[in-house]
């Protein structure tokens, strides 16, 4: 295992001490992978002071829990001693813990299989729960007992989730048969700590793996909404999923990312290449909630084909609540409820009105919808999806032209400013706003009116 040279430095300083030190946990299971670790957390025999005794630069991180944060050039390292845990009384934290002299005991105490394996040069792999052939059989299993471990920890559940959803693994029967038992008590977690979890499965390459959540009980207890959706049919030509199945297939849609829009796109019009973290997570919470609220809009009509009136309104309305529940921040929030809000406009595929339709939803967010409505067509039936694609392809070839041409489409980029108008001659107050909003209708519809001598000699 290809240790990086400052973590060796660590293991070397605290075994030349005559200390047991290892690598652990994730980048030990990340390293077999042939993934890059992204951090490199070690284990020790060492008390947290007997650690700060060996190095210059220390941070006391957990003391109790026996953990120092190691400085190096810049550089952290989480040196933890070996410990074991006490009773976990209210299902996150240990009432005690206590240090002790062996690996063993430390290993036995973690989650998974696949994270509880340690690594040295000298000692070479410690692997006592099987991670390896769990990794090997793509399977996340708990270490030990599963209800145990769930007990002490609920989140533990959602991070079996999550890690299946990371690693596209299967869950171990019994360990899954302890989530459905324990579900419950997820209602001990923090909607911040469900919020992380449930973030990182969303945006992880398999977010249908959510279905495992529900399946289990999970979802029951952060996301009943999603539960009333599994067991909502679509009896309409457009859809061949309930709206729960729907949801999942279009979030898998959109996760599939460049090879899904290319895909469904001609080449040159994916709006996806470069995306960040961010626009990743906004476009993956807008898939998991824009048609959230389509259950309570139900109706069935007298041929047995349902119709969902008032449902892009509705589950903006219940996006919004739902990621306020998860402590979602407000760029966030406003982000994902702006998507729902218009993900089933249309509007003509000329440029006024993509111009148009781009102003309105705002340019950070217009390709975005983009993906938004390629994802949920990739998830419908195949009912006029030739149309809807090509209506699709359409507003995205306009739409790069506009940004190439570098078209105006806020107040902001206009060539004039407020101070312009009031040294033209217009008094500060309201009649400002409303010059410059006549402005922007005006450029908006005739691009090359974005022209200062012009817009001063039209509006002042």
């Amino acid at each position: 295992m290809d240790i990086p040279a400052k973590a060796e430095k660590i293991l070397n300083t605290l075994q030349s001490a005559g200390y047991e030190a290892y690598v652990v946990g994730g980048c030990v299971r990340d390293s077999l992978l042939n993934r890059t670790p992204g951090d490199w957390d070690i284990t020790t025999s060492a008390t947290p002071w007997q650690v700060k005794a060996l190095f210059r630069k220390t941070v006391d991180t957990g003391l109790k829990h026996g953990t120092v944060t190691v400085l190096d050039g810049g550089e952290q390292f989480e040196v933890t001693t070996y410990r074991v845990d006490g009773t976990y009384e209210d299902g996150r934290h240990p009432s005690s813990v206590t240090f002790t002299g062996s690996l063993k005991e430390d290993l036995q105490r973690r989650d998974f299989t696949i994270n509880a394996m340690a690594y040295n040069k000298k000692d070479g792999l410690v692997d006592i729960f099987g991670g390896v052939r769990d990794l090997d059989r793509r399977l996340i299993r708990a270490v030990g007992d599963p209800e145990k471990r769930f007990e002490e920890d609920a989140l533990r559940m959602m991070r079996a989730v999550r890690f299946a959803a990371q690693l596209d693994y299967k869950i171990d029967e019994d360990t899954a048969a302890a989530i459905g038992k324990l579900a419950p008590n997820l209602q001990k977690v923090s909607s911040e700590r469900i919020r992380t979890e449930l973030e990182k499965l969303l945006v992880s390459d398999h977010p249908e793996k959510l279905r495992t959540a529900y399946e289990t009980g999970l979802t029951r207890y952060f996301l009943p909404e999603f539960d009333v959706c599994m067991a909502t049919p679509q009896n309409n030509p457009h859809h061949c999923y309930s709206v729960g199945e729907h949801i999942l297939h279009s979030v898998t849609a959109a996760a599939a990312g460049e090879k899904a829009a290319a895909k469904a796109l001609p080449a040159g019009v994916n709006v996806t290449a470069g995306w960040d973290g961010r626009q990743k997570r906004i476009l993956r919470l807008t898939m998991l909630l824009h048609d959230i609220a389509k259950p309570a809009c139900r109706q069935t009509d007298e041929n047995g084909i349902d119709h969902f009136h008032g449902h892009v309104e509705q589950s903006a309305l219940l996006a919004d609540t739902i990621l306020r529940r998860l402590k979602y921040d407000n760029d966030t929030r406003r982000s994902v409820v702006q998507l729902i809000k218009y993900h089933d406009w249309r509007f003509d595929s000329d440029p006024k009105s993509v111009r148009r339709a781009a102003a309105v939803v705002t340019r950070e967010l217009f390709p975005l919808l983009m993906e938004v409505k390629r994802a949920d067509i990739e998830a419908q039936s195949d009912y006029t999806r030739e149309e809807k694609t090509a209506q699709l392809e359409g507003w995205i070839r306009v739409w790069n032209e506009s940004v190439r041409a570098g078209d105006c489409l806020t107040v902001k980029e206009l060539k004039v400013t407020g101070e312009d108008l009031i040294a033209a001659g217009i008094k500060p107050g309201r009649q400002i706003g409303k010059t410059l909003h006549l402005m922007l209708e005006d450029v908006l519809e005739t691009p090359s009116h974005n022209d200062r001598q012009y817009l001063l000699s039209r509006y002042t």
